[in-house]
């Protein structure tokens, strides 16, 4: 919990029962290698924070392949948030790419959370800010680099994610083909 409450308080401050009142709302899962947070098709009902693993947003492609978007680690909120927000049914799979320790909030605990507290809104929005940001960063060098300053750049920004991460997910992410990469990490050792 100490590592949602740090995480938090980042983006506003929070007095003592605040913060008791969000740790009565969580709860801790386990979610386990490959099974899903969230699920195309359905409406997320959930919010997440991670606070051991890695998750990674996905979806299919009009040829019926799986393309990784983004990767999601420690200490990152994860939510579908437009769709969380809105009440419809998600385009993307949000799935466990490892084993993964989290907190999850439900609609009706998160909805509670924005009842109760002055300023939760507020903090919330400079959090999903935050991500988007960090969303476009991640993704914007991938369009105009080649496939080896893709994946250079890819293990520089995300030193804990590439050893972690099997190599079809990165591949997918960098959009190219697995054996693609086998080749650029061979030449690059």
């Amino acid at each position: 919990m100490e590592e949602l409450t740090n995480f938090i308080l980042q983006f506003g401050n929070l007095n003592t029962q605040q913060i008791e009142l969000i740790a009565k709302k969580a709860m801790e899962i386990e979610l386990h290698r490959d099974a899903y947070f969230s699920e195309a098709g359905k409406v997320p009902r959930q919010v997440g924070f991670i606070l051991e693993g890695i998750l990674r947003v996905c979806y299919y492609d009009n040829k019926g392949e799986e393309v990784t978007k983004y990767f999601i680690d420690e200490n990152h909120l994860i939510v579908d948030w437009h769709h969380f927000e809105s009440n419809i049914a998600a385009s993307e799979y949000v799935q466990a790419v490892t084993d993964c320790k989290m907190l999850i909030f439900s609609k009706q605990h998160w909805e509670e959370l924005s009842d109760t507290i002055v300023g939760w809104d507020n903090i919330v929005h400079k959090i999903i800010r935050k991500a988007l940001s960090e969303k476009l960063d991640r993704r914007s060098p991938l369009v105009s680099e080649d496939a080896t300053t893709r994946y250079l750049t890819f293990i520089e920004k995300f030193p804990s994610i590439a050893n972690r991460v099997p190599l079809s997910y990165i591949a997918s992410y960098l959009g190219i083909t697995q054996s693609s990469l086998s080749r650029i990490r061979k030449n690059i050792r």
